[in-house]
């Protein structure tokens, strides 16, 4: 079912996801080379717990850090770690969800470490364009799939990939709600957006053809391209309004 939020709910959300934006821009000085994704994990934890607020990655079905490091072809869901350390050529996306006062606000951004190639550079860019045409796509009376479309129409001339096995999601009290959203066409998102949706815009975008990943037998999170290649995502929590969508996550 999904749930169309209320104003007081909204009012929430816009608190949550504005402290989401500012965790990524406070932690945006330190990402850098040399420095490990254990170190960001807990500058992180750290701002997080001084305004207020819990890291929802932490222990969320078992996830062992408060925020998720994907690393070059690291897809999503890369765990903080001392010995990963960021070198000059590197991508990597940041992905911070925090409850404020109940509320989730989820965000995440691909930064580049140093001198980065510019086919690589072109990838990161693209993507974060991806995501605003799914935003724009974003209007009441109009279906899902509109999102997926956007999206597609845009990356499919670059002969990229976009990650089909996992996607945007509804978003509120709970981390994880309905709808799923696809960033793909597909009829799946035949569903009519209304005024009051609160979900989440991520494309995750490979850039060879094949948008298959695999995921770690070791850790049961980190999810990797299966050719090998680079992946980038951005991402942002969007409230469906009258005419259009208001980022929440913006700072």
């Amino acid at each position: 079912m999904i749930k169309i939020k209320n104003a007081e709910e909204i009012e929430k959300m816009r608190k949550a996801g504005k402290l989401a934006a500012h965790l990524l821009d406070y932690i945006e000085p330190f990402v850098k080379e040399g420095v490990s994704t254990l170190y960001i994990n807990d500058l992180c934890e750290e701002f997080t717990q001084k305004h207020g607020a819990i890291s929802a990655p932490l222990h969320y079905n078992g996830f062992p850090k408060s925020i998720c490091t994907s690393i070059n072809n690291v897809v999503c869901h890369g765990i903080p770690s001392a010995k990963d350390i960021l070198k000059n050529g590197d991508i990597v996306n940041i992905d911070v969800t925090v409850i404020l006062d109940g509320y989730h606000g989820d965000t995440s951004r691909t930064f580049l470490i140093g001198e980065v190639d510019d086919k690589v550079k072109s990838l990161v860019k693209r993507t974060e364009n991806a995501m605003y045409r799914g935003i724009d796509a974003v209007k009441s009376g109009k279906y899902l799939y509109e999102v997926g479309k956007a999206i597609e129409k845009y990356i499919d001339k670059f002969g990229y990939s976009i990650v089909r096995d996992y996607g945007g999601h509804g978003i509120g009290r709970n981390f994880h709600e309905e709808p799923q959203v696809y960033h793909h066409f597909t009829q799946g998102n035949k569903i009519r957006l209304r005024k009051g949706m609160i979900f989440t815009v991520e494309p995750m975008i490979n850039m060879g053809p094949s948008y298959r990943i695999k995921t770690s037998a070791k850790d049961g999170w980190t999810v990797t391209t299966a050719d090998g290649s680079i992946s980038a995502q951005f991402e942002h929590t969007i409230l469906v309004t009258d005419n259009s969508a208001e980022i929440l996550t913006k700072a």
